[in-house]
């Protein structure tokens, strides 16, 4: 992003025109880091999903539709669409960029699944070092639940009550490097949650998870809230100064800014859930009918037994009888009457209701 020379300013922020409707949907400016950001994890995405088809696997369209729309889609338009046009003279479009950079890209990037992708695609060699770095201590310690939502709300409060967006906005390499570190600190908690690799403790079971999508919804709505109710005015000299005149009074443009913060927070919130409650569903139904495949399995082998048994029995060795009381110590009883769980339960229920 170029900028002019005398005030940090993009060049093509001068002498704009006030925001319509038709001028936000066709203003666009290109954002030479972003576009190679864009191809790197576009082309690397592509790459695994043909080195799969190749080997006559399927990737889910879902998933690759996911990753291009709603999180490259995300990062292009935060970076070059009229946000990126009009964010050096007002704060709301500033504001709606670090969002979408923060949230919803990160949920884009995520539902794509792309540590699985990487997984499935590399050799096992590769795949190995993927699982190893994923699951190292250092970025443990960063995804954590807690630790990866807290480096979310802190780097949105540092952004916002610090001279990082202010000198940001005079200093465009900064203000590139704040993308990326927005765009980092939301992947760090969104895409641990979502992904299918193992990269969370264990006791981060699905329930568990959707808690934390939750408390992260709430969590997420506290710098739209105060930004919008902060007195104190947020790059305000910056502002001032290259306000246009048909720009709205700064605090007002303030508080719009914190507005469309809360709302695309609890926006991205509802869809992270839903996802989390998906892949939850999904794992209780595969984890049902593998437990249904073990019963079926036992009950066969004990059909078998029962009629091996019973031939003997027919061929002149009659059973040994069995002590009248099916509660006698002598009976030796099957473990799925003696144990008092889920699985031997549903034996029994099959049992008596067949």
């Amino acid at each position: 992003m170029s900028a002019d020379a005398m005030t940090g300013m993009p060049l093509s922020a001068a002498g704009l025109a006030e925001p319509t409707v038709g001028r936000l949907l066709t203003s666009w400016q290109p954002d030479v880091p972003a576009l190679l950001l864009v191809a790197v994890l576009g082309g690397l995405y592509g790459w695994g999903v043909l080195r799969l088809r190749r080997r006559g696997r399927s990737w889910p369209v879902a998933r690759l539709a996911a990753f291009v729309l709603l999180g490259l889609g995300a990062l292009v338009v935060a970076t070059m669409s009229a946000l990126a046009v009009y964010d050096h003279v007002l704060f709301w479009p500033a504001a709606v960029q670090n969002v979408l950079l923060d949230l919803l890209a990160p949920l884009g990037l995520a539902l794509g699944d792309p540590l699985r992708l990487a997984v499935d695609a590399l050799p096992r060699a590769r795949a190995d070092r993927v699982r190893r770095a994923v699951t190292g201590r250092v970025v443990r310690v960063l995804t954590f639940p807690l630790v990866s939502t807290a480096l979310v709300l802190t780097t949105e409060l540092v952004v916002y009550f610090t001279p990082y967006f202010a000198t940001a906005l005079r200093v465009s390499w900064l203000h590139e490097l704040m993308y990326l570190h927005l765009l980092a600190a939301g992947c760090l908690f969104v895409v641990p949650v979502l992904t299918r690799e193992q990269t969370l403790p264990a006791w981060c079971t699905h329930p568990v998870r959707a808690a934390l999508v939750f408390l992260d919804g709430l969590v997420d709505a506290v710098p739209g809230v105060v930004v919008m109710t902060h007195g104190t005015l947020i790059a305000g000299a910056w502002y001032l100064h290259h306000a246009p005149a048909w720009a709205p009074d700064v605090r007002h443009d303030q508080q719009i800014g914190g507005g469309a913060m809360l709302s695309i927070a609890e926006l991205v919130a509802l869809p992270f859930l839903l996802a989390v409650l998906a892949q939850w569903a999904r794992a209780e139904r595969l984890q049902n009918a593998a437990l249904d495949r073990r019963l079926d399995g036992e009950q066969s082998a004990l059909a078998v037994a029962t009629a091996g048994g019973s031939a003997v029995a027919t061929a002149g060795n009659p059973p040994a009888p069995e002590p009248a009381d099916p509660s006698s110590p002598e009976r030796v009883r099957p473990w799925w009457e003696t144990e008092d769980n889920e699985v031997a339960a549903r034996i029994r229920r099959h049992r008596d209701n067949p």
